[in-house]
């Protein structure tokens, strides 16, 4: 059995790195006593698929995880998230599981876009409130961003589904087809502005042309499909 699990990262734990936190949850998995299926070979690894990286530094209010269990385990996907929050450093906790149907889209596959709240240093409201303005008004925003260790010029306007300045930026970007990062928006809004703290709020999925977080809380409403028209128009 797979189980899909939903999770925040905070405050310090947010420096941690990719494959840091993939350590962490190897070892509240354990500690927890929660049987894990190994993958085989000559170094076996616990089977565990997290979804789109966050960078190191960024906050988020749901990270995903898949879990694949060993074969015979009975554990209630739903009481996973109580069993292993006391094995989970502060900042992170497990807020819900549930299980995956054979054939269901990798979170990686799955997630369309991401939502975004950027914390800006410096720049003041109105010369932001003017940047975003010039943005959404643009056909394109040209920017250079680094994608496997070397420059590659980009458009960022078509990834930019959603955007709007109130304290901080607020933004939806794309991750299909071709994926754009806070500090790369924030880049292509003005060169010399810097980010502070940057939060993930939403990983979105497309169901039927509406949109879904992959792992809902339960009981905030937030499974209801949301049409997402411009959404669509911007990422084709």
């Amino acid at each position: 059995m797979k189980v899909r699990l939903r999770f925040t990262k905070h405050g310090k734990i947010r420096f941690l790195s990719h494959r840091d936190l993939a350590r962490v949850w190897e070892r509240a998995l354990r500690r927890a006593g929660v049987d894990v299926a190994y993958s085989e070979g000559f170094s076996p690894r616990p089977r565990l698929h997290f979804g789109l990286a966050l960078s190191t530094g960024y906050e988020s209010l749901g990270e995903y995880l898949d879990i694949d269990l060993a074969p015979g385990n009975d554990l209630d996907p739903a009481s996973l998230p109580d069993v292993v929050n006391p094995h989970l450093p502060a900042g992170m906790v497990a807020q819900v599981a549930v299980p995956v149907a054979p054939g269901t889209d990798s979170l990686q596959q799955a997630v369309t876009s991401c939502g975004w709240r950027i914390e800006l240093v410096g720049p003041r409201p109105d010369a932001v409130a003017a940047a975003v303005e010039a943005a959404l008004a643009a056909d394109s925003l040209p920017t250079t961003v680094e994608r496997k260790g070397s420059p590659v010029a980009l458009d960022a306007r078509p990834a930019i589904l959603a955007l709007t300045a109130a304290d901080d930026l607020v933004a939806e970007l794309a991750t299909q087809p071709r994926s754009l990062r806070p500090a790369e928006l924030v880049r292509a809004l003005d060169p010399s502005w810097v980010e502070g703290r940057v939060l993930r709020t939403h990983q979105w999925t497309l169901v039927d042309g509406a949109r879904c977080e992959p792992v809902p809380l339960v009981g905030t409403g937030a499974r209801s499909a949301t049409s997402t028209p411009h959404a669509t128009a911007r990422a084709s």
